[in-house]
């Protein structure tokens, strides 16, 4: 008998009017999508028509950017609480998966788990949660805090944090028979609802330090990461993989699906034309305010905008993706307003821009080189991007054996290929 192929799996990730910093001033795009529900359920009827395994919703509990003008011209301020959207989403499909991303810095395990627990049911077992660390200090400064934590308190609170609703869901550990007394977290009962269709909500997460890497290697079922290039990707993949058996998993327990940002048209010359028309369409002290944000720097505007990225101090904010973008800086010697204009487009996450084979290509190299178990897909706006997407690159990785033409399973993890945790 000959071996199944292995496929991809691909994740929808909606954001608003789109994950490009200028969507919204698109032509074809809905400026005022992050609070229209019918708009959302149109992207999540066209990702389950083309059978992605998921769809995935970012979310802070704040404002990005410290310049609240700048987060209002972007519209990216604006959208729905991610649980919420689902529970609505949950109603309107029927197979395609439901993550949604969740703080552990500013959340209680108890509620949390029993939210998540109810999105599965709601659902029929399609719900994961995407494990975050809060890491602005916008963000800290809404819940009372003093200031953010340091990045390893951060994570030492996440590992207590995801044991505790590990256990919840599974109904075993402390919480099943006994109170949990933690450092950072005390629970009493166990959660008031039956198990999951799938046994639990599938765990997500995207954090890249070592730290993150760890609490990934321990708890996770897929991991969103970004990568520019094919040996950071597959450097990541391998090393996260090659973490896995100090905490008894094997290789295939976690699948490791980076962001891409593709572009595609039925011509080069078209996908191009469509790249740079959105290019053309962003505000320098727009982009370098982004690019700010995910510096932890304020007065990066202080530095002439045609020249280097200067030498940064350490900062107790997103360390991985300061690390890419850092580096991006050196290896293409881009100057500020170069790297923010590239930020923009995709956030410091892998662009795609050409045809459906030339896209197809692209995304099959790093799978099968063993870069990527899948792809999180980022369209630069919506409806636009995702619609081609779903109608031009799709079809040809099914025309290759490469993702499914059909759902096979009815849970999130079935789609997945993950085992049922006991």
């Amino acid at each position: 008998m000959t071996a199944r192929r292995r496929q991809m799996k691909l994740g929808a990730f909606l954001w608003a009017t789109g994950h490009h910093i200028a969507a919204w001033r698109h032509p074809q795009a809905h400026v005022m999508a992050g609070v229209d529900i019918e708009h959302y359920i149109q992207l999540a009827r066209t990702a389950e028509a083309a059978k992605f395994d998921l769809i995935f919703c970012e979310d802070a509990a704040g404002v990005r950017e410290a310049n609240a003008g700048i987060a209002s011209q972007t519209s990216r301020s604006i959208g729905f609480e991610p649980i919420s959207l689902l529970a609505a989403l949950a109603v309107q499909t029927n197979r395609i998966g439901l993550v949604a991303t969740a703080s552990t810095s500013y959340n209680e395990p108890y509620g949390l788990a029993r939210a998540f627990s109810s999105l599965d049911q709601l659902s029929g077992g399609r719900a994961g949660w995407n494990l975050v660390t809060s890491a602005s200090h916008i963000e800290a400064a809404n819940f009372g805090s003093t200031g953010l934590r340091p990045h390893a308190d951060r994570y030492e609170r996440a590992r207590e944090f995801a044991a505790v609703v590990e256990d919840l869901w599974r109904g075993t550990g402390d919480v099943a028979g006994r109170d949990h007394q933690g450092k950072s977290f005390s629970v009493r009962d166990p959660l008031d609802l039956p198990r999951s269709p799938q046994g639990a909500p599938v765990m997500v997460q995207a954090g890249a330090s070592d730290e993150g890497r760890n609490l990934a290697a321990r708890t996770a079922d897929v991991v969103f990461t970004a990568a520019q290039t094919f040996e950071e990707a597959k450097a990541f993949y391998d090393d996260l993989k090659g973490r896995l058996a100090a905490y008894g998993r094997e290789p295939g327990d976690i699948k490791i699906m980076p962001g891409v940002a593709p572009i595609v048209a039925a011509t080069e010359a078209e996908a191009r034309a469509k790249h740079e028309e959105l290019q053309q369409l962003i505000p320098d002290d727009v982009g370098v305010a982004l690019l700010s944000s995910y510096l932890s720097i304020s007065d990066l505007w202080r530095y002439p905008i045609d020249g280097p990225l200067p030498e940064l101090p350490a900062s107790e904010g997103m360390q991985s993706r300061q690390a890419l973008v850092i580096e991006q800086s050196r290896r293409d010697n881009l100057s500020i307003r170069d790297l923010a204009r590239h930020f923009a487009g995709a956030r410091g996450h892998w662009r795609v821009v050409g045809t459906p084979v030339q896209v197809a290509d692209e995304l099959q190299a790093r799978f099968e080189g063993g870069a990527a178990d899948g792809f999180n897909v980022m369209p630069s706006y919506f409806p636009g991007e995702l619609d081609s997407f779903a109608a031009l690159v799709v079809p040809e990785l099914q025309r290759r054996g490469l993702f499914r033409k059909d759902y096979q399973g009815h849970t999130l993890r079935e789609h997945l290929g993950l085992k049922r945790p006991m």
